[in-house]
């Protein structure tokens, strides 16, 4: 349930309104930050309202994890307790959501329960990379340095996307505008010319055809409008669930661009999971195990639960590479080749490091280039477009003429 908090400094009189999706006062009161010359008052939200200021506040994500995770780990490098930890937090969660979840935690905590344990009941907050480092910072006595690593990776995974992001913008608002103008094209004047041409009783193009049946069934059923505009949300909510499906991976793989920018971010946050567990003295197979469980495509999972059986029956890091490299595409010879380096100078948490680096730096390369990518690619479909409208709307005007010349004659 969301809640109002309104924060008022007794002093000045200054008064601060704070959201916190959270189910009770107490803990709404923990989660708005309050100091010690600060008096309070929460307010439930219900109804419409609630639905409103869910759609229009902050989402949170990456960026709020990100803030998180540094934080906690400064604080328990300074050997500052855990739930004090958390409350420091809160003010600098721009999302309802996370100041909810770091309350609840903190009640949790207070009850007795481990911070990995309160974390694994929010997994949209936390997913399984971060609960998988968490659980192994809490065994190895290293929960501070694993935070602060997880702060650090989250830093540079929010910058990479909000450069993707930014490079989007530009073709969906193109694709948005030219779905608008064919609709509103069926709408006005394909019926207009659809009557000129239909009375000349001449065979048209299939283009023709096509945007004459669309317009029909926009002005008998008009509702239809809104479908493409439904699917694309529909496509957006469920994005998530629909690119973990193995099929869907394995295509967008071989797509151009997009298939490369898809294998570097999935080795990225592979490999540098696996660097922050063996350089937190993680025992190599549990490693491999979590790093697996952490992969969110299903080819890197496959990859390192393939090399924690390997290493199960005695085989070293390498070879295993050697035998399963088929899954890391075009770099598995370089990515060998770097693992027998370290092999041979004792130094594989550097050269894991150094790869999950080398990866994060070719990402953050294509991210800050993919204006430049896409726009070749949106302009070509915007003229693909523009090209079938004019063939379909002037296609039939060379053959219509020839009939009005005959008729003349």
């Amino acid at each position: 349930m969301l809640k109002k908090v309104k924060v008022t400094n007794v002093h000045t009189g200054h008064t601060t309104i704070t959201l916190v999706d959270t189910d009770t006062h107490e803990k709404a009161l923990i989660a708005c930050g309050m100091s010690s010359n600060e008096t309070a008052t929460v307010e439930d939200i219900t109804g419409a309202d609630e639905r409103l200021q869910r759609m229009t506040s902050a989402k949170g994500g990456t960026e709020d994890r990100a803030q998180l995770f540094s934080g906690l780990g400064r604080c328990l490098e300074r050997n500052i307790t855990l739930t004090k930890a958390l409350g420091l937090q809160v003010n600098r969660m721009k999302s309802a959501r996370y100041k909810g979840v770091i309350a609840e935690i903190v009640f949790a905590i207070s009850q007795g329960e481990k911070l990995s344990d309160s974390m694994v009941k929010y997994p949209d907050v936390f997913p399984d990379d971060i609960l998988s480092l968490v659980m192994a910072g809490e065994e190895a006595g290293q929960l501070a340095r694993v935070c602060k690593r997880i702060g650090i990776a989250q830093k540079k995974g929010s910058k990479i996307i909000k450069k993707l992001k930014g490079g989007m913008i530009y073709p969906a608002v193109v694709i948005v505008l030219a779905v608008a103008v064919i609709i509103a094209m069926s709408f006005t004047l394909v019926p207009a010319m659809s009557k000129l041409f239909l009375s000349f009783k001449v065979e048209l193009p299939m283009g023709t055809k096509a945007l004459m049946w669309l317009s029909d069934l926009l002005l008998k059923k008009p509702y239809m409008a809104a479908a493409p505009f439904f699917g694309l949300y529909v496509l957006f909510q469920n994005f998530g669930v629909i690119t973990a499906i193995p099929r869907v991976q394995d295509l967008i793989l071989k797509l151009p661009i997009v298939g490369n920018l898809v294998r570097k971010s999935a080795a990225a946050t592979s490999f540098r999971t696996m660097a922050m567990l063996v350089d937190s003295n993680v025992r190599l197979t549990s490693a491999l195990e979590i790093t697996a469980r952490a992969s969110w495509h299903y080819h890197y999972k496959e990859f390192f639960t393939r090399l924690r059986n390997h290493i199960n029956i005695g085989r070293n890091l390498h070879e295993a590479f050697l035998m399963e490299s088929h899954w890391l595409g075009p770099d598995a010879r370089t990515l060998c080749g770097m693992i027998e380096l370290s092999a041979e100078t004792g130094t594989g948490t550097e050269m894991l490091a150094e790869i999950a680096d080398d990866y994060e730096e070719e990402l953050d390369g294509l991210a800050s280039q993919m204006d430049k990518i896409i726009e070749p690619l949106t302009m070509m479909i915007l003229g693909v477009l523009v090209g079938f409208l004019i063939y379909a709307i002037y296609g039939p005007m060379f053959s219509l003429g020839d009939v009005v010349l005959g008729k003349k004659g």
